[in-house]
């Protein structure tokens, strides 16, 4: 199957869905070394990577991990912003951009959850 008759099944809520998921877990995989290793980072990106699998094969599971992800992305976001929002602001307005995309994805998924599994 052609990856251009999989974007006309899936709709592009889910393929743009699938790319905020991998291009987070990406960018926490490259954040890993700079902010020395620490292993939330790391379980983040990790489940990153996997939702955006999930949610390319359409797996039932995917649902359960945008959820996840949704708690566990909220309460990174809010505490990055607690903590370094005015001291750094390329540190804020990312984590302000990922908490809102995070909402937004996680809103579509659990609406669309009976077409992804």
């Amino acid at each position: 199957m052609s990856l251009k008759s999989k974007l006309k099944i899936e709709g592009k809520g889910i393929v743009a869905s699938f790319i905020f998921y991998a291009v987070a877990g990406l960018i926490f995989f490259i954040a890993l070394p700079l902010t020395c290793f620490p292993p939330h980072i790391g379980i983040i990106g990790i489940l990153s990577l996997l939702t955006a699998y999930g949610l390319l094969k359409k797996r039932v599971w995917a649902v359960w991990l945008v959820v996840m992800l949704f708690f566990i992305g909220t309460t990174f976001s809010l505490v990055m912003l607690y903590y370094y929002f005015l001291r750094d602001v390329l540190i804020g307005v990312g984590s302000t951009a990922y908490l809102i995309l995070t909402w937004i994805f996680t809103a579509y998924i659990v609406a669309k959850r009976r077409t992804i599994g």
